[in-house]
């Protein structure tokens, strides 16, 4: 059998932010219709370990106008990488035949993680931020940060852009970076606190590994939209109970949000919301047009991004059908 390697830079060449964002709407909706499968991902944590693995399936029903299909990532997350110039999310994405099983491409999780996330991002914020959203908050300074900066930028017309990180010379780096990439008109700042670049932002990323909350209520307008798509186990968070408590609360799953989000389960213990009852949807579920988004300018969204091994899935075959089309990757016998 013969099987399509696709390295980082293949994935990043392969997977444009804006075609990556129309497959997670795709396949998002297709799951809420029931078109698509997955478990709750396994996780593996030894007490001695620098990391842990993450083991996610996934399954496309191909009767609705794409092939059946299986996928696998398998990802190490590395707390310490980012000190040694790598990503902390290391890994591969496997895709199957899902008639046969044969295995038809193996990609870098990494890349598909980081495009993937901000992509899924970006769909939520054109759903659920206020038009004319104008002002982007992001803390943190990482792989996710840049990603998502150039995702947004994609989806609404942000006048300024403000980056907070706890070391300040990321989030310049950070900001260098994206104002040399866009056209003049755009205000690229770094400020001092996360406090500072909370206020008065119309939506704002939060993209960290925190176990305490990196963001405030009484930081946050009315009618703010917050992704939060750093911390995803029951160990971390990165709001604080009493914005998850005021919020619309969205997802991109129900099962990932009771069993990963550190702040809910705390809201819930706390007694401060209700448990599912406080969620409004998720984001497929509203892609589907089966249940509401933002009802008005004034509510408080936020969307709780977990990740997806079906997101996973529509990426890698996003990107190898344009690697194809391209002659990118290595083909080897398996």
């Amino acid at each position: 059998m013969r099987v399509l390697i696709l390295n980082h830079d293949d994935v990043i060449a392969s997977l444009p932010p804006a075609t990556c964002a129309e497959g997670m709407a795709s396949i998002l909706a297709a799951h809420a219709r029931g078109e698509a499968y997955m478990p709750l991902r396994s996780m593996m944590m030894p007490p001695a370990a620098a990391g842990f693995m993450g083991l996610m399936p996934a399954w496309r029903d191909g009767r609705y106008g794409h092939r059946a299909a299986f996928a696998l990532k398998a990802i190490c997350v590395m707390p310490a990488n980012p000190a040694r110039g790598l990503d902390a999310h290391q890994g591969t994405v496997t895709l199957f035949d899902g008639d046969t099983g044969v295995p038809t491409a193996i990609l870098d999780a990494s890349a598909i993680t980081a495009i993937r996330t901000a992509a899924v991002t970006a769909v939520a914020t054109r759903l659920l931020a206020r038009p004319g959203a104008s002002v982007l908050a992001i803390i943190g300074a990482g792989v996710q940060a840049r990603t998502h900066i150039d995702a947004l930028l994609r989806v609404r017309g942000f006048e300024s852009v403000r980056v907070y990180a706890p070391t300040e010379a990321h989030a310049r780096a950070v900001v260098e970076d994206a104002a040399a990439a866009r056209p003049a008109g755009i205000e690229f700042r770094v400020c001092e606190s996360a406090q500072d670049v909370v206020r008065g932002a119309d939506v704002v990323v939060t993209a960290t590994s925190s176990r305490e909350p990196v963001l405030e209520r009484e930081w946050v307008g009315a009618g703010a939209h917050i992704n939060a798509v750093g911390a995803s186990t029951p160990a971390a968070r990165e709001l604080d109970t009493d914005t998850v408590a005021a919020s619309a609360l969205f997802c991109d799953s129900r099962e990932s949000l009771r069993n990963e989000a550190g702040e809910f389960q705390l809201a819930v213990r706390e007694g401060k919301i209700a448990g599912d009852d406080h969620i409004r949807a998720e984001l497929g579920e509203v892609l589907a047009g089966l249940l509401p988004g933002r009802q008005d300018d004034a509510e408080l969204t936020v969307f709780r991004s977990l990740g997806l091994a079906v997101e996973d899935l529509a990426a890698a075959e996003e990107a190898v059908t344009a690697a194809r089309g391209r002659g990118l990757g290595r083909e080897i016998e398996l």
